[in-house]
């Protein structure tokens, strides 16, 4: 090797590169707290404009006049016309999805979630202009949908377009994209806490500041555009609720584990019906006109089933309905429901599982008043709880729904049973079934939906206590030859795939690989000096072992150098992919132990297992 080789290998040997300290927040996370509350405003005029015209076209389809109010279709005088209305708004909608965007069909989180986890968070921006307005037009001619999943599945499109356009990463992508759903779902209900949640839940995948504070910043601004638009009240208004005593609490814990039982049979429903709809021998353009035909034939013999129905919502919950016509619409709404979702229209899903779930609780509460003592029951309670409880079971969002029930009913009060019920349901579901209505699509096609987030072990875990700390280490000036010649010999730590190079003063200079040692290229005469390539990758003994797998990947090494802050240049010890893999195999350890309940003896603690991986080496 040449003078001038050896002088670019001094100066690489000079210089080391360590791992790169993680910050919680960082400039990007700001311009992203900027982005979001003019992405949650403009979800909100979405979500006023949806709203809007879904009133404008139920009121030209329905009753024949001009206006923007929103209305409910279940007071036409159209008798058994009624039926073609929703063929009709099927027929436009499968020609929009065909024409247009497949996209558009579905109700709107379960394409925002496989975007997340298939797409880096990338939506088509057409779907920013065809989801609502196909939205508007299955709703406003009698669909059984809530707006909320169309200006959800809106608002995530207008996130993921401004990440598009502003070329951000898929991260901060999916960020934005939760922000906007999140300020579709604050300014459609007025629930700006559970929406976040919800994100989080459903979207995210995650719980960190960096994505959470410009979420909830995107809701606040969705809500304010709400309340100087809609006002202040609560989505439901209902009665004042009654305490409820500790017999009453363990027959919502009751209520709510039946209910989640019913959640799960209502999610098969659905894509048992959407099977039964892949094998018509048409074209799925035509199967939203099928399930307009269910709708409207269950409409004219149940009008309330038409149309969003955030009204019967908030009859059952206050009580304003008799028994059999709760139960007439719960069957009903669920009937009609499933089929036009099934067919793959546009629409929303919150909307009809809370009727449904509002209904079973009041048709328990008043089956319940025959057999249990008098006041056990609070029948608007029951259904609260109900409704939260199937929100809960369906989506698998748990405290998404016991937040949501509380912002949409202003009642605190009703606290305590909501999250008694949902517990039970949410914990039912589970134990019935690996997927939820929102994952069960993206399950069918092959993508796995993370099912809860755990804090990640390696970042628990300090590199100083899983190094190994006998480092096998060449002198720079060592030849080749020499070295090559050790090798061969299979003495103690020949079998390491790296070595560090430290000179006398035990300073680094370099990581030199087998590879590089054995390069029939390199004379024996050189020196180990002169096959240093670049500058040493090291660890800190303080660094995660999070912080050290990512600096391997980053600088595409197997082995890093451990150094110490005060000393960045003196090698304590040596870390390992295996050393990586060791730690996750004690994690599993103690998760199999406990599993098992037995009292198996743990894996060595870190040094010790540090110290057995080193006597596996030099015997091998």
């Amino acid at each position: 090797m040449t003078d001038g080789d050896g002088g670019e290998a001094a100066r690489v040997a000079g210089r080391v590169r360590g791992p790169r300290r993680g910050r919680v927040v960082t400039r990007r996370v700001a311009l992203l707290c900027v982005l979001a509350p003019i992405i949650g405003t403009a979800a909100g005029a979405i979500a006023l404009g949806l709203t809007r015209l879904i009133g404008l076209l139920t009121n030209l389809a329905f009753y024949g006049r001009a206006s923007t109010d929103f209305v409910t279709p279940s007071h036409n005088a159209l008798g058994p016309l009624v039926i073609g209305v929703p063929v009709l708004g099927g027929l436009v909608v499968g020609i929009l999805a065909r024409y247009g965007s497949e996209g558009i069909r579905g109700h709107g989180i379960p394409e925002a979630m496989e975007r997340v986890l298939s797409y880096r968070s990338r939506i088509p921006p057409r779907l920013l202009v065809l989801k609502p307005l196909s939205a508007a037009i299955a709703i406003g001619t009698g669909g059984p949908f809530g707006a909320e999943g169309p200006i959800i599945a809106t608002g995530s499109a207008l996130g993921s377009l401004v990440g598009q356009v502003l070329h951000v990463t898929a991260t901060e992508r999916k960020t934005l994209l939760a922000a906007g759903a999140a300020a579709g779902m604050a300014a459609t209900f007025g629930s700006p806490v559970s929406a976040v949640l919800l994100a989080v839940e459903l979207l995210l995948f995650e719980y960190r500041p960096a994505s959470l504070v410009p979420v909830s910043l995107a809701t606040v601004a969705a809500m304010g555009f709400r309340m100087s638009h809609v006002g202040t009240a609560p989505a439901f208004a209902i009665p004042a609720l009654v305490q409820p005593t500790g017999a009453a609490l363990a027959a919502y814990v009751l209520l709510g584990a039946v209910v989640g039982i019913v959640a799960v049979l209502v999610s098969r429903a659905v894509y048992d019906i959407e099977d039964l709809f892949e094998r018509l021998p048409i074209h799925w353009m035509w199967w939203p006109a099928l399930g307009g035909l269910a709708v409207g034939v269950v409409g004219w013999l149940v009008p309330r089933t038409l149309g969003v129905g955030y009204d019967n919502i908030e009859d059952v919950i206050a009580g304003s309905l008799d028994a059999r016509t709760i139960a007439l619409l719960t069957v009903a709404k669920l009937a009609s429901w499933s089929i036009a979702l099934g067919s793959g229209t546009s629409g929303g899903t919150l909307a009809p599982l809370f009727t449904i779930g509002a209904g079973l609780g009041a048709t328990a509460a008043a089956a319940g008043a025959r057999w249990l003592p008098a006041g056990t029951l609070d029948p608007h309670m029951a259904a609260l709880v109900a409704m939260a409880a199937m929100f809960a079971g369906a989506s698998r969002a748990l405290l998404a729904s016991v937040v949501f029930a509380f912002e949409t009913t202003q009642q605190p009060i009703g606290l305590l049973p909501i999250l008694a019920g949902s517990s039970a349901a949410y914990l039912v579901a589970w134990s019935l079934s690996p997927h939820s209505i929102m994952t069960e699509k993206i399950a069918r096609r092959g993508r796995r939906v993370p099912a809860g987030y755990d804090s990640d072990y390696l970042d628990l875990q300090l590199v100083g206590e899983w190094a190994s700390k006998a480092v096998v280490t060449l002198h720079p000036d060592e030849p080749l030859g020499r070295v090559r010649t050790w090798l061969a010999s299979g003495a103690a730590g020949t079998s390491h795939q790296g070595f560090p190079v430290t000179g006398a003063d035990g300073r680094l200079e370099g990581v030199v690989t087998r590879r590089d040692l054995l390069d029939p290229h390199t004379a024996d005469a050189a020196g180990v000096r002169d096959v240093i390539k670049r500058p040493p990758a090291v660890v800190h003994d303080d660094s995660s072992l999070r912080e050290a797998a990512d600096h391997m990947v980053r600088e595409n090494v197997g082995r890093l150098p451990v150094v110490t802050r005060t000393a960045p240049h003196v090698v304590v010890g040596i870390i390992t992919r295996s050393d990586l893999l060791a730690a996750h195999g004690r994690r599993l350890d103690e998760h199999h132990r406990l599993e098992a309940g037995i009292g198996r003896r743990l894996r060595p603690r870190p040094a010790a297992a540090a110290r057995q991986l080193d006597r596996a080496r030099r015997r091998a």
